[in-house]
């Protein structure tokens, strides 16, 4: 955190995805190169109290065009399905420890796939796509939207209408640790459906068998 500044004012001033701040102060790019990025290791002994957080948890639709640290990516991706044991369990449940929900994070600088087992954001597009991540005017400026997408292949032969009730379900888990976590963090988000699903899965080069359920906007 920088001298003489408060907390809110360090993430106003440093937020960034494509441009952040690490904690040393040194500049990163997310996307340089499309090179893997690690991300730093999660900070899992700060936030507010749980029940202040359900009080004060909200959905939020404006944004302004700053960026989230890159420290404060890393929490919030480990804190929506990040492992938690020595086991590789994670934050979320999962229907049968299926863990089939990939989160995307698509950001000025590209399309990334967060590798929970390394804590890693593996480069998936150079593309800026957050425009295809709905229909709103807002989430083409909104600096994160996470993209969350059910593989089907790892729910094995359970029935389809079983595959779709319980990934389903698995996103509402993981949406509800963002939210919580977002609200710690002064940071607004809202969940949406409103969007164009084939569109964004041919942009995104998804399998038959995966399936794009919810997308998510993040912003102080």
């Amino acid at each position: 955190m920088l001298k003489g500044m408060n907390r809110r004012e360090f993430l106003k001033v440093t937020a960034a995805t494509g441009a952040v701040m690490t904690t040393g102060g040194a500049v990163l790019s997310l996307a340089q190169e499309l090179q893997p990025i690690q991300l730093p290791k999660p900070q899992t002994d700060g936030g507010r109290p749980l029940m202040q957080l359900l009080r004060d948890r909200k959905s939020v639709r404006e944004f302004s065009a700053e960026k989230l640290p890159l420290p404060v990516l890393s929490n919030l991706l480990w804190a929506s399905f990040g492992v938690n044991r020595s086991d590789g369990r994670r934050t979320a449940p999962s229907a049968r420890n299926w863990q089939e929900t990939g989160i995307y994070v698509a950001s000025e600088d590209g399309l990334y796939l967060y590798d929970a087992k390394g804590h890693i954001l593996l480069p998936i597009l150079k593309d800026d796509i957050r425009a295809m991540t709905g229909t709103q005017p807002f989430v083409k400026d909104a600096p994160i939207n996470l993209v969350y997408v059910a593989d089907y292949a790892k729910a094995g032969t359970s029935p389809m209408e079983q595959k779709d009730l319980w990934t389903a379900c698995d996103t509402g888990f993981i949406a509800q640790n963002v939210y919580l976590y977002c609200t710690s963090e002064g940071l607004s988000t809202v969940v949406r459906g409103l969007v164009d699903k084939p569109a964004l899965a041919k942009v995104m080069k998804l399998r038959p068998d995966h399936r794009i359920r919810r997308s998510f906007l993040h912003n102080p």
